[in-house]
């Protein structure tokens, strides 16, 4: 039986995107409620963020929001998450959100999703966590970015492993179903294997 049950979900706030973005967004919050997951996210109604959110609490999962100080103050907190976390800057809220999750969703967003993504792999690459991490390519989003960690690993600057620690989906029904059949992985990694040219 899978160990996870509160899914973050990392995506952009803004609300000027193309509408396909959106559409996904809110199929895979469907998807997390229905399939018994809760989300963690950043707590706010803006964009692709509360499109999938406020589809998991619609689809009866729990909605978790982590918020920092000075976004709160500008008046993005929703005021229908489940339980809410304030955070006193973005360092602390990533923390929390890592602390409380089981698995984590990167839809298509700018620097913030770029950076939070990144950090959970370099997590996983180093023994942190186990955790699944999926990259949702809606409309081929992530394409140069896939690219450019091909690059990585190709000029040395990664192990060819670490396209283990992610999964890449077309759909939210994809990411749902590799989070469903998800196996944690049993190994540590050693030093070999996260230093060595690969």
């Amino acid at each position: 039986m899978s160990k996870i049950k509160n899914i973050c979900v990392f995506a952009s706030s803004s609300n000027f995107l193309a509408e396909c973005f959106y559409d996904d967004a809110r199929d895979l919050g469907k998807l997390i409620g229905s399939n018994g997951y809760n989300i963690v996210y950043g707590g706010s109604t803006l964009g692709m963020m509360w499109a999938c959110a406020s589809e998991v609490k619609n689809n009866g999962g729990k909605i978790y929001g982590v918020m920092p100080q000075r976004l709160v103050d500008m008046g993005c907190r929703t005021d229908n998450c489940d339980e809410f976390h304030l955070a006193q800057g973005m360092r602390d809220r990533k923390q929390k959100m890592d602390d409380i999750s089981d698995a984590i969703i990167a839809l298509a967003g700018g620097f913030g999703t770029l950076e939070e993504l990144t950090e959970m792999i370099v997590q996983k690459q180093l023994g942190y966590n186990k955790k699944p991490i999926v990259i949702l390519n809606t409309d081929g989003f992530y394409d140069n970015l896939l690219r450019f960690f091909d690059n990585v690993i190709s000029e040395k600057f990664a192990n060819k492993i670490a396209k283990d620690l992610f999964y890449v989906a077309q759909t939210p029904q994809d990411a749902i179903d590799y989070i469903n059949t998800y196996v944690e992985p049993e190994f540590t990694p050693s030093k070999h294997e996260i230093y060595s040219r690969g």
